[in-house]
């Protein structure tokens, strides 16, 4: 980019050599300012919504724990909500009000992680999304291992006037509501309102994200950094009619499909395997950790290959998908307990790239922030893979669960060709343009960025991050 700044670069130019813009710094003093207001938002903003997920990962997975111990079965006031829910588990009565509870759980916890990426997208650019929401995201993972270590120590509670799986919905739905409070009163509405950075520092936040798209839309900001006109008729229109959205969400079902079925499951996979009940429990701490670090490693190699080469989001998911298939092979070919175990922990150190990585993937090729909304909140019907996931291990085709890792392996596959023909299909589509931007004039290049007759990502200047 030479040190120049992204508003006047030109758009052909722009489109052929760095691939879709982004906010660059165009200064030394530029770069060392948004990393420190980056490490602000870090430290203030992430730890929190990052352990709220943590909760949200305890509060879907306790029930797997539990069974091993003999049970059968955006907004403030949301979070709150499924903490107290989390907590009445302890006192149900009976299969019928055990699945009614959990739906309504699960009615609460709905639109949390959609609207957490979508609410990140807002406060850090293209090119430093991926590790957040990687950090984000990586607490399901956390939250496996913490919830087995939760368990193995609660299940050892012998006294008291409840039983050990009770004591267990008590404390982490109570923790739930706690954390819940705290976000109410500390996340900033945008980054021109963070109470944690400096007058200079909010107005240089606010301008960033401006900045980020400013190649290709203009709108009018607020004065907390948020777009004045984020949501309009038009953006569910071409939300609606955005053929590549359909089949990312396909495949990301089929690779989330491991990551939800195991967040509930694994400890009676475990169990499988002939660990006794507590120990399985706490044997779930190791895969989850592989998970979590997995995670931690493909975001960071994701980001900075995506500052560099701009072509880097759909290979990154493609090879994590490739290990978590390794995993799957290993874990349902190998007769060994121990072979089978580190089979899992494979597995589980590929399956949770996809996710983040494929919210990251969106972000940054879906420029309007209206259609943005839609496209990421609409992406939260991954969560569909935990219905897949239940039906494909339950409880008929324990304890060794081999059919289940059959099943899972095929939709692996699955997502990982689809994932390959997205990124093929992109990258067609960013030949195309190219060479329409070939045959137009600089008038031209310049009237089709700024009107509005193609829409966000299908103007000729806005091309593909692969």
């Amino acid at each position: 980019m030479d040190g120049k700044n992204p508003e006047f670069v030109d758009s052909r130019q722009a489109a052929e050599e760095t691939g879709p813009i982004g906010f660059v710094p165009s200064s030394p003093e530029e770069a060392e300012l948004s990393r420190r207001v980056n490490r602000k938002m870090d430290f203030a903003m992430l730890p929190l919504l990052s352990l709220i997920y943590l909760f949200n990962g305890l509060d879907k997975g306790n029930i797997g724990n539990a069974e091993t111990q003999g049970i059968t079965g955006s907004h403030f006031w949301r979070f709150f909500s499924w903490g107290a829910l989390t907590i009445g588990q302890a006192f149900i009565k009976g299969r019928g009000a055990l699945i009614a509870i959990r739906l309504v759980i699960g009615l609460f916890e709905a639109g949390f992680y959609p609207t957490c990426v979508s609410y990140l997208s807002f406060f850090y650019g293209r090119f430093d999304l991926a590790v957040r929401v990687a950090i984000f995201y990586g607490q399901y993972a956390i939250a496996g291992a913490f919830s087995g270590a939760i368990s193995f120590g609660v299940f050892h509670l012998k006294s008291g006037s409840l039983l050990n799986w009770q004591y267990l919905f008590v404390i982490e739905g109570s923790l739930t509501c706690f954390v819940a409070i705290l976000a109410w009163f500390l996340l900033p509405r945008g980054p021109g309102s963070a109470w944690f950075l400096k007058q200079e520092e909010r107005e240089f936040a606010a301008e960033r994200m401006r900045r980020d798209t400013a190649l290709f839309i203009q709108h009018e900001y607020g004065k907390d950094g948020l777009e004045k006109d984020r949501l309009s008729k038009r953006d569910a229109i071409e939300a609606a009619k955005d053929w590549k959205f359909y089949g990312v969400i396909f495949f990301n079902i089929c690779a989330s499909v491991p990551t939800q079925a195991f967040s509930i499951f694994l400890p009676l996979v475990l169990q499988g395997l002939g660990f006794a009940s507590i120990q399985a429990n706490l044997m779930t701490v190791p895969p989850y950790v592989c998970g979590a670090v997995g995670l931690y490693i493909f975001a960071l190699s994701s980001d900075h290959r995506q500052v560099t080469s701009k072509h880097d989001r759909g290979w990154h998911i493609i090879a994590s998908i490739a290990i978590g298939i390794i995993g799957l092979i290993l874990t349902v070919t190998v007769e060994a307990s121990g072979g089978r175990y580190a089979g899992l922990c494979i597995l589980l150190f590929g399956c949770y790239v996809s996710a983040p990585l494929t919210v990251a993937w969106l972000s940054g090729n879906t420029p309007e922030p209206g259609k943005r909304t839609l496209i990421l909140g609409a992406n939260g019907f991954g969560n569909l893979a935990g219905i897949i996931g239940s039906q494909i291990f339950a409880a008929k085709y324990g304890p060794s669960y081999k059919t289940s890792f059959y099943v899972t392996l095929g939709i692996a596959i699955v997502a990982l060709l689809g994932y390959t023909g997205y990124r093929f299909a992109l990258a067609a589509a960013n030949r195309y343009k190219k060479e329409k931007m070939a045959q137009m004039t600089p008038e031209e290049l310049e009237r089709e960025r700024t009107d509005h007759t193609r829409y966000g990502d299908r103007k000729y200047t806005f091309i593909y991050g692969l």
